[in-house]
């Protein structure tokens, strides 16, 4: 296992000569192929074990996959092989929609980060789910995340109407739904973290989950992804909503804006978000408010910068509870998700 984990570092020369997007497709029909071999399945699992619990969910371990590396949920079970303690997929809108015009991702090596502007680019709610439902992971005791956003045609003022179309598809087939509403990369979507705009949105998505709760028999956790660029009194408003309406868990965060650590390299002018170590410092600076407001049992999922077992590390130091990775992955392959969870121990 660990020989084939670290022949990435060998095949990425190769795939980071292509255009990124085209790397990324690639690289999960591969990942794909040889999860539907039998051997190559057992040669590529790992189960690096961790045991813990959140937002009462029982995990492996504490590592998780972010939302937006496999956003239709067409490849669940083969990146749940690799180890991860738990699987977040997503984001999917209600109908589908091509996203973003291309070239819309971009590398920037030198920091080990990238530069994205996607557009929630998805197949749709339906689709979305027929792919969750064909997927073997949650069988087979995998944690599931699914991450419900808005369409870009839909107008701001009605994003409400998309967020409980999105959490009444998903929630039947998901052990948490996390609602995303800080992607840089649809038209407004940010300005839902403002405390009138999320106060509706979150009341609106109590009222619904608990139709839905009745409806399952279950009640399926619900957290919310915010931005990193966050002033402190904005992150204390997001926090002092989160409970009154019943919110299980935050997720800090997704990608940033900010363009100060990557100045001057190339691609570093590019509109969308910026994700990898840029983001570190960004997010450790967001869980660590959180944490200080919310108080030690409100459940954070720190994610944005982590490439080594280190990083992981600081994430829970400053106050999170879990870990996600995503651009780590691109840039050390799959022997990242061991590193953290050996970290952690």
């Amino acid at each position: 296992m660990s020989f084939l984990f670290n022949t990435y570092s060998l095949a990425r020369p190769a795939l980071f000569s292509l255009d990124a997007e085209k790397a990324h497709e690639l690289t999960l029909a591969s990942l794909k192929k040889a999860y539907d071999c039998q051997l190559t399945r057992s040669l590529l699992g790992a189960r690096p074990s961790k045991p813990c619990t959140l937002m009462g969910l029982s995990l492996r371990n504490p590592v998780g996959l972010a939302a937006g590396l496999d956003k239709n949920g067409e490849y669940i079970d083969a990146l749940g092989n690799l180890g991860f303690g738990f699987v977040e997929v997503g984001t999917v809108t209600p109908k589908g929609q091509p996203g973003n015009p291309r070239p819309r991702m971009f590398r920037l090596p030198r920091e080990q980060a990238l530069i994205n502007r996607m557009g929630f680019n998805n197949h749709g709610l339906d689709a979305f789910i027929a792919n969750v439902k064909r997927s073997q992971w949650r069988a087979q005791g995998g944690i599931l995340g699914l991450n419900i956003g808005k369409n870009a045609a839909t107008p701001i003022e009605q994003a409400t109407d998309d967020y409980l179309l999105g959490l009444e598809g998903v929630y039947p087939h998901a052990d948490y739904v996390t609602v995303n509403i800080s992607s840089p990369n649809t038209k407004n979507l940010r300005a839902l973290q403002g405390q009138d705009e999320l106060s509706a949105l979150l009341l609106a998505l109590q009222e619904k989950r608990k139709e839905l709760d009745d409806r399952q028999g279950r009640r399926v956790p619900m957290v919310v992804k915010i931005a990193p660029d966050l002033d402190i009194d904005q992150v204390d408003v997001i926090a002092s909503l989160l409970m009154p309406h019943e919110v299980d868990g935050v997720i800090a965060t997704n990608t940033t804006l900010a363009r100060e650590a990557v100045r001057g390299l190339p691609y570093a002018n590019e509109a969308g978000g910026l994700s990898g170590p840029p983001v570190h410092a960004l997010s450790l600076q967001v869980i660590s408010r959180l944490r200080q407001q919310l108080g030690d049992g409100f459940p954070i999922i720190g994610v944005g910068g982590i490439v080594s077992g280190r990083q992981a590390l600081e994430k829970i130091q400053a106050g999170a509870n879990a870990v996600q990775l995503y651009t780590g992955l691109i840039y050390r392959g799959p022997v990242l998700i061991n590193e953290c969870v050996q970290a952690l121990e």
